[in-house]
């Protein structure tokens, strides 16, 4: 699918009608291509904290160029801010002395992390105060920084320090496209550490992954991606979609199971499938999903039960048996795909809505109390540009892809990558997110 908005403003007459009346101008967004660099330019690295020592260190072995010195006539793709060391709020005067003379020194699509301390792990009430702080400004040059680009604050754990590589790769990368305002939190939720990647073009190698929805659409992609980074897959999806379930995992030389995840029987068909076709599953994505809309006055019975069996207690019932079966391996990785629509509600999606952060809630319950450094995580897509958005009226289509920081709607990929970094061994320490991909809708963002 293709957004035809975007071409017309790209165009000579688009871009002076755009510019003249004021019109949005979306700029088309750097992605991750297979073997391309992690990031094709130089980070500059900013503040004083925890972790500013040894930034240069694990970005250089990402294979990422970076910088403390700034350089005025130099152009930087990426900007990394150790912000660690505020503790009282006068402090914060250091994000204005480090962006402010940087910010016009950008490339396109260019990429913004801040890292701080949890609120909750502060040691003293400035400190927390300041730290806090920081979610309102990122959120705001997120808003601000246009030319396509993102800016994330990263919540590093006292003692996680060590755990913030496949974070930072994925921030600083083009695989976080449409990924922009979002808080995220390392060493929070159980383990501190993370398992080391010996090679970060396929981190996933050697794993195994299950993928729900798998057929096509985002499920279709979330697939590709995972097989790009090294996993085998296993397809799932209901026997009417086994053909192109078929034909995909034979084209990504995976595995397939053909079932409908609301069976009485599906959890243990699944369970009994991965450990015995592949001695158990690395990482197990609940992609697989439905809508059903209509306002709730006239929602019938089967139209509310339908949604919440495929999109909330399906993935329950699956991953509880996996758990129990001991199914998942040590290091293993759980995912949720929830939805915008969780977090701000929409109309005549009640159902889905309730269905979508009951995934949140499922990922709230369960961080806490997994071991042996499974992980529990979630996606909040926004508008994705799908076939299935492609019938939505033009209008309604139009303020979906919009009413975010890029003016655009995203792509399937780009809930797929976000999907590979929580896979990632080296993401162990991120556990209990949610990560909206939604370009930073200006609602509910």
């Amino acid at each position: 699918m293709t957004d035809r908005y975007q071409g017309f403003v790209s165009t000579p007459v688009g871009k002076f009608l755009a510019k003249n009346l004021g019109l949005p101008s979306p700029m088309r967004l750097d992605r991750y291509t297979e073997g391309a660099p992690l990031v094709a330019g130089t980070v500059l690295l900013g503040g004083a904290g925890r972790l500013a020592e040894q930034l240069p260190e694990v970005l250089g072995d990402l294979g990422i160029t970076s910088t403390t010195v700034r350089d005025e006539d130099a152009t930087y793709q990426a900007l990394v801010f150790d912000a660690t060391g505020i503790t009282a709020s006068p402090d914060l005067h250091a994000l204005r002395d480090f962006f402010t003379p940087v910010l016009r020194s950008l490339a396109a699509c260019p990429h913004v992390v801040v890292l701080g301390t949890p609120p909750e792990a502060t040691s003293s009430a400035e400190e927390r105060v300041a730290q806090r702080a920081l979610e309102g400004f990122t959120r705001s040059l997120g808003k601000e920084i246009g030319r396509g680009g993102t800016v994330q604050l990263v919540y590093v754990a006292p003692g996680a320090e060590a755990a913030v590589d496949s974070t930072l790769a994925f921030f600083l990368s083009p695989k976080s496209a449409y990924v922009s305002g979002q808080v995220v939190r390392v060493g929070t939720v159980g383990s501190t550490t993370a398992e080391p990647v010996a090679d970060w073009s396929r981190p996933l190698a050697g794993k195994t992954a299950l993928v729900t929805g798998a057929s096509r659409g985002i499920g279709e992609q979330i697939a590709r991606v995972l097989h790009r980074d090294g996993a085998t897959v296993i397809g799932v999806d209901v026997p009417q979609a086994a053909s192109d379930l078929v034909a995909l995992v034979k084209e990504l030389d995976g595995d397939h199971i053909a079932l409908d995840i609301t069976g009485k029987d599906a959890p243990q068909r699944i369970a009994h499938h991965v450990k015995e076709k592949h001695g158990g599953v690395d990482i197990v994505v609940h992609n697989a999903g439905i809508t059903r809309d209509k306002k709730l006055a006239n929602m019938k019975e089967d139209r509310w039960d339908s949604v919440i069996a495929v999109n909330l207690t399906a993935p329950e019932r699956i991953t509880a048996e996996l758990l129990a079966q001991g199914a998942v391996n040590p290091n293993g990785r759980i995912v949720g795909v929830a939805s915008i629509a969780g977090i701000a509600g929409n109309v005549g999606q009640t159902n889905y809505a309730a269905s979508k952060a009951g995934v949140i809630g499922f990922v709230d319950a369960l961080a806490p109390e997994l071991t042996d450094g499974i992980t529990v995580n979630a996606v909040a897509p926004g508008f994705i540009i799908t076939a299935m958005t492609a019938a939505v009226p033009f209008a309604t289509r139009e303020v979906g892809q919009r009413l975010n920081a890029m003016a655009q709607g995203g792509l399937p990929v780009d809930v797929a990558e976000t999907i590979a970094w929580y896979a990632s061994p080296g993401s162990t320490a991120v556990n209990g997110n949610v990560v909206r991909v939604c370009g930073q809708m200006m609602l509910g963002a």
